[in-house]
């Protein structure tokens, strides 16, 4: 799964990467700042493109909408901390996604995500603190590749949500949301985590983004599983640990964490 990472590019920053049409004057958009420590329920930065109703016309946006997807038909918001990630084997089928999937396709910009690794002691029985496992962060972040961006474009899908309770015109009336597609790891990453955010490569965002395409095999053929020459991995302090924690320091590697070095192992 994917359930933190960092997003340290401005909203300047972004418009010029994604080649984005159109900044909303919206709280949670106008609040965008760089981030290290990225959570759930948290607002994010995500690019989508929207049709207009009355020209037809399709407009690039920067978006905000809160991490874990709501569902259209939900009845509360609450489910939404549950849905931070899609698996890419089931995303075009499950209520709960394929609407988003088919007709809300985003990109959700990253400088890389986290995941714990339990430590062992030399038995292979696991490292414990107070009768609780003891865990690693790491660091997962794109290396240099030629032809895309310092960073990584998660494929995510977005909906709305309506507070009935509300009336049409409340500024409150109506929940954004989002969620990150996944896949299974089969490379030496799968040693810290089975699980890894797919990517969108710069030359299909514009297909992926695109609001008239519906079809879900054609979608599916746009999400990249990264190998394992294209990305990195590193253990990072366990301040990241602590939602609060925020800061570039959060993702300077560590020596002597106690866990092994992925590139040595296999998933």
């Amino acid at each position: 799964m994917c359930g933190r990472y960092a997003s340290s590019a401005s909203p300047d920053q972004l418009v010029e990467i994604f080649e984005v049409d159109e900044v909303p004057d919206l709280p949670d958009v106008r609040a965008l700042t760089p981030r290290w420590n990225i959570a759930p329920t948290d607002p994010v930065a995500a690019i989508v493109e929207r049709t207009d109703r009355d020209s037809g016309d399709v407009t690039r946006k920067l978006y905000a909408p809160r991490w874990g997807l709501v569902p259209s038909w939900s009845k509360e918001p609450g489910s939404g901390a549950r849905m931070i990630n899609a698996r890419a084997e089931t995303v075009a089928e499950k209520p709960a996604f394929r609407r988003a999937f088919a007709q809300r396709r985003c990109l959700i910009p990253a400088d890389g995500y986290y995941e714990w690794y339990p430590l062992k002691n030399a038995d292979g029985t696991p490292v414990l603190s107070k009768g609780r496992p003891v865990k690693q962060p790491f660091w997962i972040h794109p290396l240099s590749r030629p032809g895309e961006p310092g960073l990584m474009a998660m494929a995510g899908i977005y909906e709305f949500w309506r507070d009935d309770s509300l009336p049409a015109d409340d500024p409150g009336a109506w929940l954004t949301t989002c969620s990150i597609i996944t896949t299974q790891v089969t490379d030496s990453l799968g040693m810290i985590h089975d699980r890894m955010p797919m990517q969108v490569r710069r030359a299909d965002w514009d297909a992926w983004l695109d609001p008239h395409l519906t079809d879900p095999a054609a979608a599916r053929q746009l999400l990249h599983a990264p190998s394992a020459d294209e990305m990195g991995a590193y253990a990072v302090s366990k301040r990241v640990n602590t939602v609060a924690n925020d800061g570039p320091d959060l993702v300077q590697p560590v020596e002597d964490s106690g866990a092994p070095d992925p590139r040595e192992g296999s998933g």
